[in-house]
């Protein structure tokens, strides 16, 4: 049960961060509405985005981001290996290096997470 409260907290958190920045960036903008927020989440970030969905009405209902539309770009992991430099995109259980077999990897990519654009009005 506290697992699940923690990941509930996380993806709470995450989601008012995200309205936190748009509606910061959108003011500096003079902006009048928040419409849509475009936000990018690496591969290993622990991210769901059903749950900030979930939790977007709620954190921005009475603010100028309410009813803004939220799109997210997945980036795929990208690990390259400490042993002879291969870089590979990593299968569902293994993150092993395909090219000499070493554990000995490192991420590249797919631990992104940002907010890269806002479209206001």
């Amino acid at each position: 049960m506290a697992i699940i409260s923690l990941v509930i907290m996380h993806e709470l958190a995450v989601t008012q961060s995200i309205l936190d920045i748009s509606i910061r960036h959108a003011k500096e903008a003079d902006a009048k509405r928040v419409t849509g927020i475009n936000i990018v989440i690496g591969q290993f970030a622990s991210i769901v985005d059903d749950s900030v969905k979930f939790y977007w009405d709620l954190v921005a209902e009475g603010t100028i981001a309410h009813g803004a539309t939220l799109h997210f770009e997945r980036i795929p992991g990208e690990m390259t290996c400490e042993v002879c430099g291969h870089t590979f995109r990593p299968g569902d259980i293994s993150f092993e290096c395909p090219a000499c077999s070493s554990v000995q990897v490192r991420i590249t990519q797919g631990e992104e997470f940002r907010v890269d654009s806002i479209d206001v009005e």
